[in-house]
């Protein structure tokens, strides 16, 4: 799995974050910023954080 996020999409709703705190968190302005690379325990709730994304900021690559 590979996660890619697009900060210019991003709202600043914060549902990633509170999805995922270990893969995602906010910027100053409040978009969007990658931490590390989903691992398999983190798998599901960067999937989860994807499909809450309003903004459809978050994209998850199966590899």
């Amino acid at each position: 799995m590979r996660i890619t996020v697009d900060a210019d999409r991003c709202v600043g709703a914060g549902q990633c974050v509170l999805s995922a705190p270990e893969v995602f968190d906010q910027d100053e302005d409040g978009l969007v910023t990658l931490l590390m690379a989903p691992g398999a325990q983190e798998e599901a709730k960067a999937r989860l954080a994807s499909g809450l994304c309003p903004s459809r900021a978050i994209t998850v690559h199966e590899d």
